[in-house]
């Protein structure tokens, strides 16, 4: 099969990279967990800070749920306030904040609003619309100082891959300045996915925390979040905000990602490798659809990309509901008979990686003719 889910996003390298495999074995041989820090958590410490701009001290925590809960507890202490925004169709981890108008799976399944989440909590988190600033300055006006954070996957993936509108990050860090706000960019699927420095580097915008997800660990469970020194500081043992566990930091992931950040790092030319292969994908799909006029939409970023069954742009949640799901369905089921793997769900990005080949991409686009073919005439 040719996978281009990845894992959700982290195998940027694609599956069993030897580099990584060998520092993975080397590590599981010292002890695969200490419930303490070692000498591994601070090199890629290290190495995030030096790459991340946005980060100058980083906490790893287990997963991206981890990550985001706990930026959203550090900005709730670092502004003695409690009210968030998110913005809908954004996904941010299952942690109860997070699961009102969710993306990816809460929308593929129709669930927008878990059940379990308190009402409480519901009335702590404020929707807004993404790509609309307007939707975000009415949250500021109705609740003047009482807003803590914001937080937001600056390219959007679990709605489908939707790309920010021009100046939509810029704003969000101008209002956040006004405001006295922290901006959280929710980065677990974009962080060293769309570039070396995540979103933040490629739309030259600094947040004030960021969250990472399992592409720390190439693919490992493994999360982290961290921010300006000042900000960060606020997390114990040096300050008063409390969040910790045995397994953050575990040495297997860590020996993992200091194997594939080292690589990012060491060849440049990896990501204008995967953008030369995604960019092929994207342009062959396009005459496709072009040619047969479909009512299609693609959006691309970087190396995310998503085929939406509407015809108009993409550019929100409730522009991505429109799709046509049973198209969708058919489409992935026939690629599916083809061995093309892709997100089984019209609300997900698909992931291209270093190790898709140009026949790969070639076979891709072979497969997708047929398939679109099957999902508009039969």
């Amino acid at each position: 099969m040719i996978d281009y889910v990845g894992s959700w996003g982290p195998l940027l390298l694609g599956h069993s990279r030897p580099e990584v495999l060998q520092a993975v074995q080397e590590a599981a041989l010292e002890g695969t967990s200490f419930g303490a820090a070692t000498e591994r958590e601070i090199r890629i410490a290290e190495l995030i800070c030096s790459l991340v701009p946005g980060i100058d001290m980083v906490r790893m925590v287990n997963s991206g749920t981890e990550a985001t809960m706990s930026a959203i507890r550090l900005a709730r202490a670092y502004t003695r306030r409690e009210k968030i925004v998110k913005f809908e169709g954004c996904y941010h981890g299952h942690a109860d904040p997070f699961l009102i108008k969710a993306g990816s799976g809460a929308l593929t399944f129709g669930v927008p609003d878990s059940p379990g989440v308190p009402r409480a909590t519901g009335a702590d988190t404020l929707n807004a619309r993404y790509n609309d600033l307007e939707s975000v300055r009415r949250h500021l006006e109705a609740l003047p100082g009482q807003i803590a954070g914001i937080i937001v996957e600056p390219v959007a993936g679990n709605m489908g891959c939707v790309p920010p509108a021009p100046g939509f990050l810029q704003g969000l860090r101008s209002l956040c300045d006004q405001h006295g706000i922290v901006l959280i960019f929710d980065e677990v699927m974009t962080g060293f996915r769309v570039a070396v420095g995540g979103a933040q580097e490629r739309y030259a915008v600094r947040p004030d925390v960021t969250t990472l997800g399992k592409i720390i660990g190439a693919g490992l469970p493994v999360g982290a979040y961290g921010g300006g020194r000042d900000i960060m500081e606020l997390v114990s043992p040096v300050g008063p905000m409390y969040q910790a566990g045995t397994l953050s930091g575990n040495p297997l992931a860590m020996a993992a990602g200091i194997a594939m950040l080292e690589l990012l790092r060491s060849d440049p030319s990896i990501y204008s490798r995967i953008e030369e292969s995604a960019a092929r994908l994207e342009n062959g799909l396009r005459a496709t659809i072009t040619r047969n006029a479909y009512p299609v939409t693609l959006n691309r970023v970087g190396s995310m990309m998503t085929l939406f069954f509407a015809a108009g742009a993409v550019v929100d949640y409730e522009s991505a509901r429109r799709c046509d799901t049973a198209r969708f369905g058919t489409y992935f089921r026939e690629m599916l008979d083809k061995r093309i793997y892709l997100p089984p769900s019209q609300f997900e990005s698909l992931f291209v990686s270093l190790a898709h080949s140009e026949e790969d991409i070639e076979r891709t686009l072979r497969a997708a003719e047929g398939s679109l073919r099957a999902a508009f005439h039969g």
